[in-house]
């Protein structure tokens, strides 16, 4: 490199610094400027010897960084100090003790945080990319300037990785895609978002991009006119009226227009609100709502609105703290255009999100949006025992999922993703209530458990000191809060009834002369093909495996010999009994079901990816075979998915022994005293046993009876018909198979 070049590179740098201290949010002390000048000198000399596959020198990124920080995202002195410190850890002998010497606690904190982030390899399969993401996550117990620092790293990464190969730049934009974008928009930095959706976009699917670009391009003169069109007639009235603002022509975003395309099945032509217009008004605190809706009056004087497309994020703004009106107007030549009605405060709120929160906050008493999704984030991070890869994926959803706005029974307005339940509701509420749900009403009608709740619904929790949660419920909810709560429960329920046939294994192997111990379990485990000893415990507990069963293991037993041979071949001792405290819940998927419903139908298993029990698997109806199964990912499931949609079938393999059945019992018997009383007793004392309906009747001293029980196996039910037997007064109880 030449001195010219070197001489040109110092220029540049100088011109980044002033701009940097320039485009600033916050107003910067004398004081400020020194700290951020002091990091920008300790990281130029840290970097001085790197240079960027471009050939730029290296300190250009963490300046690039610093910028985006202090001016997208208006983050103060401190964040900006840390953005630009965030690589000398990684990348150079400075260690996180010289930071906090040189510079203050917090600097070296969040340097740290953005640190550990980075500490993870790149070419990780999914699991652990999805691991690294929870890891992430998780910083944001510290300080959310370190998620924010690290989107702003990611952004500039996107904006310059046009020197990087092909498969980097297409698996960096995928994890954008995946994570980055939806943590963006949960933060309420929308610009920041919208950015990296389009460049997502560029490298994942760089044709399609081109194309939209250049349609952009094409059409923009057409739409500028357009737009000024219905300016000129809005600026009229809203002059008049002495209303101080701007309007804003607003093309919608590159990715927007394209997952448009896709979920409508459109082609761009046909994309009806490509632009919108942003009117963006002065106002005091006090009249900010009056003139949003004065606003409102004067655009649906001049254009038709369209009732279903209005959105009042201003009576309830969004949990990311988002303001606005959104009106959908039939415009000139019958097109439809979006307007957004805002304050500058909203504005400002829209683009920075949490600095411009705290910049407005000044004591208010109400609890910033913000503060409460992080509060719930903490909780669900803490709760999580999931695999990182369910719980990414239910992270993703409730990050992107649209709001809606229902009420409580006193009137108090609370916000859920769409799609939310009644179930959902009470687990927002608190997760006790949750657990406890016995039944909910929405406007003041009972509804089932996985209703789907409407913006506007007020709804009210029936709960139940004996109510428990039944792995039915984990389909009734979609949020991840609810769907941790409800596992942790059955776990800790799987766990009871294994402690529970820990002990009856004991007392029925004592019969048969056998003593527990660790190599009898690992047999025991053996023989009935199952995989933990927790899974043997459990299927004892509910009765699942029958004495007649164990009597075969212990015949079995007899010819050590044999057995000998069979456990060297099928399995090495691994678990002790006490360790089922630990977590191995059961995965002995062993039966196959179909659809929601969860039939059971004849099947037969594809040879092209011989899908084994477990796997992720979908039903694929043949013209002259049935049913044929074939796992998500063989290599001709998207040919099947996309020619042949209405073939396709939900399917899943299920734990038997974790499934529920239903029964109905006829009782016929003599109507004494407390005959009533006394069979609710039995049938409620019994383990693991669900009443779901009973009738019960008296007719010149016969009694009758009808209980629907929800059972997990035939032996439990056994019992249950051999416990009413013995009440005096009861003459026959039968099973029938239809009401």
């Amino acid at each position: 490199m030449t001195e010219i070049n070197l001489e040109e590179e110092k220029k540049a740098l100088t011109r980044e610094y002033k701009q940097l201290l320039r485009i600033s949010y916050q107003t910067l002390t004398a004081e400020d400027k020194k700290l951020i000048r002091k990091a920008f000198d300790v990281a130029v000399e840290a970097h001085k010897d790197q240079r960027r596959k471009s050939g730029e020198a290296y300190i250009f990124h963490p300046i690039g960084v610093a910028k985006i920080v202090a001016s997208e995202i208006g983050l103060g002195p401190t964040a900006i100090a840390a953005s630009l410190l965030h690589d000398v850890v990684e990348d150079t002998p400075i260690t996180i003790e010289d930071i906090e010497k040189q510079f203050n606690p917090k600097i070296a904190q969040l340097v740290e945080g953005l640190t550990k982030i980075s500490q993870v390899k790149k070419d990780m399969n999914i699991s652990m990319q999805a691991e690294n993401f929870r890891k992430m996550l998780l910083t944001l117990n510290d300080d959310v300037r370190v998620i924010l620092i690290k989107i702003a790293d990611r952004l500039h990464n996107m904006q310059t990785m046009d020197s990087m190969p092909d498969y980097k730049q297409v698996k960096i934009a995928s994890e954008t895609l995946y994570i980055y974008a939806p943590l963006a928009h949960r933060l309420g930095l929308y610009n920041i978002k919208t950015k990296l959706e389009d460049l997502g976009l560029k490298y994942t699917e760089p044709k399609i991009f081109d194309d939209i670009v250049s349609k952009i391009k094409e059409t923009k003169e057409e739409q500028d006119e357009y737009i000024k069109l219905v300016s000129n007639v809005l600026k009229k009235t809203l002059n008049e009226e002495g209303i101080d603002y701007v309007i804003k022509g607003r093309p919608k975003s590159i990715y927007s227009i394209r997952r448009k395309m896709l979920t409508q099945n459109v082609t761009f032509d046909e994309v009806y609100d490509k632009f919108a217009l942003r009117i963006i008004y002065k106002s005091n605190p006090h009249e900010e709502k009056f003139l949003a809706w004065k606003i409102y009056s004067i655009v649906t004087d001049h254009y038709r609105p369209s009732p279903s497309r209005l959105r009042d994020w201003i009576s309830s703004p969004k949990s990311t703290g988002y303001e606005a009106l959104h009106i959908t107007v039939m415009g000139p030549k019958g097109r439809w255009v979006e307007i957004q009605v805002r304050s500058e405060r909203m504005d400002e709120i829209a683009e920075k999100g949490y600095a411009a929160h705290y910049k407005y906050k000044q004591g208010a008493a109400e609890e910033n949006g913000l503060d409460v999704w992080l509060n719930l984030l903490k909780e669900a991070l803490e709760n999580s025992e999931t695999n990182a890869v369910d719980f990414v994926e239910d992270f993703k959803m409730n990050l992107y999922a649209k709001e809606i706005f229902v009420f409580t029974p006193k009137g108090e307005i609370k916000s859920l993703p769409k799609g939310a339940t009644s179930l959902d509701f009470a687990f927002s509420i608190h997760s006790e209530i949750g657990i406890k749900t016995r039944g909910t009403r929405v406007n003041g009608k009972l509804v089932q458990l996985n209703h789907e709740l409407k913006s506007g619904d007020q709804i009210e929790v029936i709960t139940s000191a004996n109510q428990k949660p039944t792995i039915n419920w984990l389909d009734y909810v979609t949020t991840s809060r609810a769907k941790n709560k409800i596992r942790n429960v059955l776990n800790e329920d799987t766990k009871k009834i294994a402690e529970e046939g820990r002990e009856l294994l004991t007392r029925k192997l004592k019969h048969l002369k056998i003593i527990l111990s660790e190599a009898v379990i690992n047999e025991l485990v053996v023989f009935f093909k199952l995989k933990t000893s927790l899974d043997l415990f459990y299927r004892i507990g509910i009765g699942a495996i029958e004495n007649q069963q164990l009597k075969d293991y212990a015949a079995q037993k007899s010819n050590t010999l044999i057995n000998f041979f069979k456990n060297k071949i099928k399995r090495s001792p691994s678990s002790a009994p006490e360790n089922i405290h630990k977590q191995e819940l059961s995965s002995n998927y062993d039966l196959l079901v179909f659809g929601k419903e969860q039939d059971r139908l004849d099947y037969k298993l594809s040879a092209c990816c011989n899908p084994i029990p477990g796997d992720d698997v979908f039903g694929f109806v043949t013209i002259n075979e049935g049913i044929k199964i074939h796992k998500k990912d063989c290599p001709n499931a998207i040919a099947m998915q996309s020619n042949y949609a209405y073939r396709i079938m939900q399917a899943k393999w299920i734990d038997s022994s974790q499934q529920e059945f239903k029964a109905i019992l006829k009782i016929t018997g003599m109507d004494t005293l407390g005959l009533t009383n006394e069979l609710t007793k039995i049938i409620s004392n019994q383990m693991h046993v669900n009443i779901q309906s009973i009738a019960l009747s008296g007719d010149a001293g016969i009694f009758y009876g009808q209980v629907t029980v929800v059972v997990q196996n035939n032996t439990i039910l056994k019992k249950l018909i051999d416990n009413i037997k013995k009440i005096d007064g009861i003459e026959k109880v039968t099973r029938v198979y239809k009401n």
